[in-house]
């Protein structure tokens, strides 16, 4: 693995808020200040090809990445677009409904929750 992709790796993986492109450019640059945002990029969509990290194409303007590659699900906050995960049974019974009454053969599925996250709640409260 190459010193950039190694540093851009690092960085997600030490973060969980599901940062975007621009944000793990970021946070790169203070270790290696000559990247370009072309090769994080690059690197980002290379690691999703390869399942070292997960794309994530939820709701909101921007994709965003996770460096926690097992199976689970996120909640979005529809104000601040914040994105977090949701730990719960992934065998919760929706994959065998769909089965049941669509007639698919489920293959993979994401559900992503929305809501308003605490911070964005409690400024609504004010």
């Amino acid at each position: 693995m190459t010193r950039q992709r190694r540093a851009i790796l690092d960085e997600l993986r030490s973060s969980s808020s599901h940062p975007t492109a621009q944000e793990v450019y970021a946070g790169v640059r203070k270790k290696l200040p000559r990247i370009s945002l072309g090769t994080v990029y690059r690197n980002l969509d290379t690691m999703a090809e390869r399942g070292l990290i997960r794309k994530l194409e939820v709701g909101g303007s921007q994709k965003r990445f996770d460096g926690e590659t097992s199976k689970h699900h996120h909640v979005r906050c529809t104000e601040c677009n914040r994105v977090d995960d949701v730990e719960m049974d992934r065998d919760s019974g929706l994959q065998r409904f769909l089965c049941d009454t669509a007639g698919y053969d489920v293959v993979s599925y994401h559900v992503e929750f929305l809501g308003l996250c605490p911070r964005c709640r409690e400024a609504d409260e004010q």
